[in-house]
């Protein structure tokens, strides 16, 4: 099965984000305060999906996107009363086609910079699932086995805060076995 960006979107490689052609959510906005300038006027949230026989779900970010061509998490702003984890869902499922009833939560790790919020929710996979792109945000999504996550070029934040997020996956992904 061809995941690739070109086959369901050829443009996705353009330096500028595709033309919207329907209502924006109040949700999706830059915030800007002394520690930078973040997406998602309600805060964002994205989903670490780990699959223990095929590694974790990374999506390849289109190139018009805020640090394009790094690999991240499937995610994106909150909607205005959104909770993260429904949050975080919704948005894997738009941009990777993760199903919420093929995964349990095993936890959520929060990133908060005073006026902004970033939250990560970390999902077993209990139905093994292909991802699928299914928007213009992704030029790929790709199974990356956890050994082999610090071959790629990671999105800045993904990459901070990974070697602290491995531990925990790993920990309770032997828990739940």
């Amino acid at each position: 099965m061809d995941h690739s960006l070109a086959s369901t979107f050829p443009d996705a490689n353009r330096q500028f984000p595709p033309a919207r052609t329907g209502p924006r959510d109040p949700g999706d906005a830059w915030v800007e305060g002394d520690r930078g300038k973040f997406w998602g006027r309600f805060g964002a949230a994205g989903v670490l999906a780990y699959d223990p026989s095929k590694g974790v779900l990374l999506q390849h970010r289109a190139l018009w996107s805020h640090n394009g061509g790094t690999w991240g998490l499937p995610g994106g702003a909150l909607h205005q009363h959104e909770d993260p984890v429904t949050g975080a869902l919704r948005e894997a499922y738009e941009e990777a086609a993760v199903p919420a009833d093929g995964v349990d939560v095993l936890f959520t790790s929060v990133l908060d910079v005073g006026y902004w919020t970033y939250t990560t929710v970390v999902v077993l996979v209990i139905s093994p699932f292909d991802p699928v792109i299914s928007d213009p945000e992704s030029l790929e999504l790709q199974w990356v086995p956890v050994e082999e996550l610090d071959r790629k070029e990671l999105h800045p934040g993904f990459a901070q805060s990974w070697p602290h997020l491995q531990p925990r996956l790993l920990h309770h992904t032997r828990r739940s076995q």
